[in-house]
């Protein structure tokens, strides 16, 4: 059976602060929106304290080992990959349903972000870059931060990466989101951001969110429109963070 390549129009959201647990429901909720209802979703949000996100498959002992994010509040993500210190970054997500062209295949999806994001950065004269390979090291040997790793499709200043994504299915929907890093935390200080590496050029969330979604809309015709959650969607995320997020067991859970 051939999938329908006929898109629908993406809702663009530019939501304020939130906590970890509302920010990972919300992701959740916008997924069951694509899977049940058809609904494609373009999110872009912060956090309202730094706050330290563990992978899906991550051991939340490893935590414990990497001592600048310990005081930081502590989330588990739906998808995979190495944790996250959520503070001087832009955090995006993008819910698409099964019969979106880009739901189909998992690297075109990521390329087609991150490509929109060097063309962004560029604007700013940032010269960033795909990662052509990943770095090859086993799962149990990749360290414990995200941006000190390396797949194929992140996104480099230099040779430091300053962009990654990650990715998570449900009945044929997809749920891609991603993290940008603008500079510098004291809760990560081994991790450099954009500014750290062209000498101070300052890129702010606003400035970027707008540079971005340009060209992203422009390349995959998206038909982004300003919008914001339904009813529903808001009280279905404020029941998965009650469940899920949370709640101790499920940040604990490996």
């Amino acid at each position: 059976m051939q999938r329908s390549t006929t898109c629908t129009p993406c809702r663009l959201w530019i939501d304020a602060p939130r906590s970890g647990a509302w920010n990972m429901a919300l992701d959740e909720a916008i997924l069951e929106s694509a899977a049940a209802d058809g609904l494609a979703t373009l999110r872009f949000y912060r956090w309202e304290e730094p706050t330290l996100s563990l992978g899906y498959f991550q051991r939340h002992d490893n935590r414990r080992h990497h001592r600048a994010s310990l005081n930081c509040p502590l989330t588990r993500r739906p998808s995979g990959g190495g944790a996250i210190v959520h503070d001087q970054e832009l955090t995006y997500s993008l819910a698409l349903p099964g019969s979106h062209p880009l739901a189909i295949d998992v690297r075109p999806l990521y390329d087609a972000v991150h490509q929109a994001l060097i063309t962004a950065l560029a604007s700013f004269g940032v010269p960033a870059r795909l990662c052509l390979e990943a770095s090859g090291l086993p799962p149990g040997e990749q360290p414990f931060l995200c941006f000190e790793r390396r797949a194929a499709g992140d996104v480099l200043v230099g040779d430091a990466k300053v962009a990654g994504s990650a990715q998570r299915r449900r009945h044929g929907a997809v749920l891609q989101h991603g993290s940008v890093l603008l500079a510098r935390s004291s809760a990560a200080p081994e991790l450099p951001g954009i500014s750290d590496l062209t000498g101070g050029v300052l890129v702010t969330c606003d400035a970027l969110v707008e540079a971005w979604t340009a060209p992203l809309d422009e390349q995959r015709s998206l038909g982004l429109t300003s919008d914001g959650p339904t009813t529903s969607e808001s009280k279905r995320a404020h029941a998965i963070a009650a469940e899920k997020y949370q709640a101790r067991d499920w940040t604990k859970r490996r």
